[in-house]
Formats: C-alpha cells, structure tokens, sequence
C-alpha cells in the first residue's frame, strides 16, 4: 500500500523558516517527478512546487521563487520543501505528491498519490 507521510510543518513568525519532509513508503518513486501543493482556508488547492525524477529540473509557482527551494533524495525515497522568508500568505495545508511521469509537473490532475497534509501557519 502507497503511503506518503508529510512532516516538518507548525507555527512560525513571518520571516522564518521551515523545512517540509514526505516520506514515501508501499514503493519506489525514484523514476517519477513528485511535488508541493498547498490549500490556503476557503481557496483551491494550488501548485508550490515539482521536481522530476532525478532533481535536475525544477519548476515553482511564481509566489514562492527565490524563497522555496524543493529538492528529493531518492535514496530515501523522500522529498523535502525548504522554506524561507515565510509570509502569512504562506499559511496553508502542504501536500506532497508523486506524478505519473519521470519529469516536474505543475497541474495536480498529473499526479497520482497525494500524502494527508502538514498544516503550516505564519504568524505576523
């Protein structure tokens, strides 16, 4: 059975920092791209993140660049999100998931499993 467990998330003040973990278990994801997604109260859920299966691609919602940084060890079978310089805007649900394909994908119908979440709230 596929399981994806989110950590790392909890309550910080604007300017800080928080490194988001999912831990993959059930299978192997080393050949699929995986990614962030978080769902702020009242709105959709919406893209943060992707990395392609190897690492070497990247892509970032455009609210997040230059602060967010996603990176995976496939050894590990794990995907990590660091954030900095976190905004109250920032406050939401994190899911990380895994795609049906090798490369970074950015809309979530492209992705297949999906953890529970990590509520992540940044106080001003």
């Amino acid at each position: 059975q596929v399981q994806l467990v989110e950590s790392g998330g909890g309550l910080v003040q604007a300017g800080g920092s928080l490194r988001l973990s999912c831990a993959a278990s059930g299978r192997t994801f080393s050949n699929h791209g995986m990614g962030w997604f978080r769902q702020a109260p009242g709105k959709e859920r919406a893209f943060v993140a992707a990395i392609n299966w190897i690492g070497f691609s990247t892509y970032y919602a455009d609210s997040v660049k230059g602060r967010f940084t996603i990176s995976r060890d496939n050894a590990k079978n794990t995907v990590y999100l660091q954030m900095n310089s976190l905004k109250p805007e920032d406050t939401a649900v994190y899911y990380c998931a895994v795609a049906r394909r090798a490369t970074a994908q950015t809309t979530q119908y492209d992705y297949d499993y999906w953890g529970q979440g990590t509520q992540v709230t940044v106080s001003s």
